[in-house]
């Protein structure tokens, strides 16, 4: 008989105390206890063998690491590009792959999409939908859908069973807050429940060499619910984010153990499903037919991908003692420095007047290159007076007013001349070396903002 227990988790890191308490220890945050209970078997590693035959049960032993080949295991390519960019050139077999975002976002959208559409056999998992369901769902965004087999169910061991015989070449849980293991007595969803569904999905990925990507509810903070734990366990975890008010979707890469962090994949939400957007220049690129103020390009790169943004700034005289400082898809804080930068070095003078900033198409952007658009931004709309459509900018602004060189910039005026921009404005440190004869587009140095002002209105 399995001996019961009560334990207080932790729902923010999973830690685990006998009693409740008011702060965690580890974490420092509050009123995070909750009480759970939990069934320990007394039988160790029963439940590492619930899904296994007792061929599959043989011990590990260490390896030398000399003895250890190095680049044989292959890349499942999926015909998603997107998809292929962020996980870092593809699905790395037995890898454990956790997918977050809100909810409608499109995240079993997008691995109902990938199931209909890949060359090898995937087990989708749902806890959430019945098979009709899916089905319906499946026949809106069309595909072929031979090699893709559906199982409704939340029993960890009978999945395991099913995805152990079927041996498929990837498996989709949707969600991760939705199944329960029988070794547990706890809600499904719960801290305990999570932290050991994860586990048993790991165990069974490394050992089966089998993918499996899981999907995760969020808080209303924004961070994945359950424990810290899950985000610990899992090989590598994208955040699907967007705006319900715009049709693009960007999935980003929070960790990758075999890529990089800083890919970013954009999709277009349609009726038919996700559609790749393999140029996002264009698209996020506002359409205007007259210059008006406060608008400016930054030539900007996400991971190995350069492209274009349209920043908008709008500065308003305030009709309260403390002037509003908004900003939508920026650093709040960078917006402050900058500001103070302009009225020190460049004698421009924001104190009484409202700032709002915005970055178009509906995106976050952290890349310190579009300081120098920002600025023009924020000074054009000062002035009232209109940048030309045909003009980017691409540099970092400095706390004395220098315009400090970005990396990578010949890539940037490679995309800006490619899409028909005149003149790009960088800085006088990137331009060592840099052989612009051989662009259509005129490249202009500047090294501090006063040179920027002067130059564009002056």
């Amino acid at each position: 008989m399995a001996k019961v227990k009560k334990f207080f988790v932790c729902s923010n890191c999973g830690a685990t105390s006998p009693k409740w308490i008011g702060k965690c220890p580890h974490c420092g945050e509050w009123n995070t206890y909750i009480e759970e209970v939990i069934s320990r078997d007394t039988v160790t590693e029963s439940k590492d063998k619930s899904w296994r035959t007792q061929e599959k049960a043989s011990k590990s032993k260490p390896v030398p690491l000399p003895e250890i080949k190095a680049g044989e295991t292959t890349r499942l390519t999926t015909p998603d590009a997107e998809l292929n960019r962020v996980l870092g050139g593809g699905i790395v077999p037995g890898s454990l792959v956790l997918i977050g975002g809100q909810p409608g976002i499109g995240k079993s959208t997008l691995l109902l999409q990938l199931a209909l559409h890949v060359p090898f056999t995937i087990l989708y998992i749902s806890g959430e939908e019945s098979d009709e369901q899916i089905k319906m769902r499946a026949d809106r965004i069309g595909g072929e859908a031979k090699n893709c087999y559906i199982l409704s169910e939340t029993n960890t061991s009978k999945i395991l069973k099913h995805a152990q015989n079927l041996r498929p070449s990837l498996v989709i849980i949707d969600s991760i807050q939705t199944l329960s293991s029988p070794h547990i007595d706890s809600m499904p969803g719960s801290v305990s429940q999570v932290r050991e569904c994860a586990g048993e999905l790991q165990r069974f990925a490394k050992e089966e060499h089998i993918p499996v990507f899981i999907i995760g509810h969020i808080t209303k903070e924004g961070s994945i619910a359950g424990p810290k734990l899950l985000e610990h366990i899992v090989d590598a975890v994208l955040q699907f984010e967007g705006d319900r008010n715009y049709t693009y979707r960007i999935l980003r890469t929070i960790k990758n153990r075999f890529g990089s962090t800083d890919e970013l994949g954009i999709y277009e939400m349609q009726a038919s499903g996700l559609r790749e957007v393999s140029n996002p220049s264009e698209l996020l690129l506002s359409q205007k037919d007259e210059d008006l103020s406060g608008s400016a390009v930054a030539a900007t790169i996400e991971g190995l991908r350069p492209m274009l943004i349209e920043t908008q700034a709008l500065v308003s005289t305030s009709v309260y003692s403390a002037p509003q400082r908004s900003a939508t898809g920026f650093d709040l804080r960078r917006l402050g420095m900058l500001l103070a930068v302009l009225e020190k070095r460049a004698g421009l003078f924001f104190a009484q007047n409202d700032v709002f900033l915005n970055i178009a198409g509906g995106i976050r952007v952290d890349d310190p290159a579009i300081d120098l658009s920002i600025v023009a931004a924020l000074i054009s709309s000062l002035e009232d007076v209109a940048i030309p459509t045909d003009v980017c900018f691409a540099g970092e602004v400095g706390l004395s007013g220098e315009i400090r060189a970005v990396n990578r910039v010949e890539q940037r005026i490679q995309e800006a001349n490619r899409l028909g921009f005149k003149e790009i404005y960088i800085s006088k440190y990137n331009t060592k070396g840099l052989d612009a004869g051989r662009y259509d587009i005129e490249v202009k140095a500047v090294s501090k903002v006063q040179e920027l002002y002067y130059g564009l209105f002056k």
